[in-house]
């Protein structure tokens, strides 16, 4: 009777062993975008449904958006805390807990989106990324870059005494760039950036590029255009907590850093594509949009404005420096063969 009631025991130990392995592991992701987002908000669904596609339904990841979780600039605390095993924001957002995180998204005055994608993965970037956010139990994974316009102004900029006092939106370093000359710089989440344009709350804001701006309507309210300066390639992130990836079985470990490289190529793609169907749209059906560069002064302004913020953030030394040096040279290596490459095909 012992015997069969152990054999019984047995069967039931592996029956029970097989259908736990069948049960899916279920993920969530935390976005900084609202819900049903262009772009980005479809990027992160077609991310999740590649990850169970791979996985053959063994891992399932459930998208939470800034309208459910109620923190559009949280998602580094709910990726560090495990609250959530995956988030999908911009690294600079977190410059005020870690300000090596800013460098993964973009500087002013920096690489080109070409430039910084081949830093990251072949020049070093990968790893100083992996430095500056495993001490918070985070890795982040670039998740699609693109070149931005300078902003939205309801007045034309013509001299650096127009910038002071401005209120704007702007994150990142160039922020701090546009505060240094003068401006009174705000980060405000994408859900609110239109009413707060319209209700004065701020005079001028950047947000991408005709990709998303169009869509979001500020060309309504500020009618003056810019081209950009400050964030020539800006990426995008994932963001996946480390102890949650570690309980992963090896594949599907291997099929999250897969499914997660697929979509920072088709966002990319996918900015640059709607990028210029947006700009065609701009010139031929609206004429009350006013295209505009800042003038000389102003960018020599900006320029040696950021030159000094630079400066003193790596007179701080560590990982800090080291990522401004990696980023300063792999800028001057590369840019030559943009010059010789891009540029002067362009110009021809």
């Amino acid at each position: 009777m012992k015997k069969i009631i152990f054999i019984l025991l047995t069967v039931f130990a592996a029956a029970t062993n097989a259908f736990a392995a069948d049960k899916p592991i279920k993920w969530k992701l935390a976005e900084t975008w609202p819900a049903n987002f262009p772009i980005y908000g479809e990027a992160t669904k077609e991310f999740a449904k590649r990850v169970e596609e791979m996985s053959n339904g063994r891992l399932i990841i459930s998208i939470d958006s800034a309208n459910k979780h109620k923190s559009a600039l949280g998602i580094f605390d709910f990726v560090k805390s495990g609250q959530y095993q995956m988030g999908h924001s911009a690294s600079y957002y977190w410059k005020g807990k870690d300000i090596n995180t800013l460098f993964f998204t973009t500087m002013p005055f920096g690489m080109i989106s070409a430039e910084r994608t081949a830093w990251y993965h072949n020049g070093g970037g990968a790893e100083l990324a992996k430095r500056a956010y495993s001490k918070h139990g985070i890795t982040q994974y670039p998740a699609g870059s693109g070149s931005q316009m300078g902003g939205w102004f309801k007045k034309e900029i013509n001299s650096v005494d127009d910038l002071k006092g401005l209120k704007m939106r702007i994150p990142g370093f160039a922020g701090e760039v546009l505060a240094k000359v003068g401006a009174t710089v705000t980060n405000v989440p994408p859900g609110e950036l239109y009413t707060s344009l319209e209700r004065n709350t701020i005079d001028a804001l950047e947000w991408v590029g005709p990709s998303f701006d169009l869509r979001m309507g500020f060309h309504k309210i500020a009618q003056y255009y810019y081209t950009g300066w400050h964030e020539p390639g800006s990426e995008i992130q994932f963001m996946v907590n480390n102890e949650a990836f570690d309980k992963l079985p090896k594949d599907l470990q291997a099929i999250l850093k897969a499914a997660m490289r697929e979509s920072e190529t088709s966002v990319t793609d996918r900015l640059y594509y709607e990028n210029g169907a947006n700009w065609e749209k701009i010139k031929n059906e609206f004429p009350n949009i006013k295209v505009k560069t800042f003038p000389p002064d102003v960018m020599a302004a900006l320029r040696e404005a950021n030159k000094e913020l630079v400066d003193k953030l790596e007179e701080q030394g560590g990982l800090t420096a080291e990522i401004i040096e990696s980023q300063r040279k792999f800028k001057k290596q590369v840019r030559e063969w943009t010059n010789i490459s891009d540029k002067a095909y362009l110009n021809n």
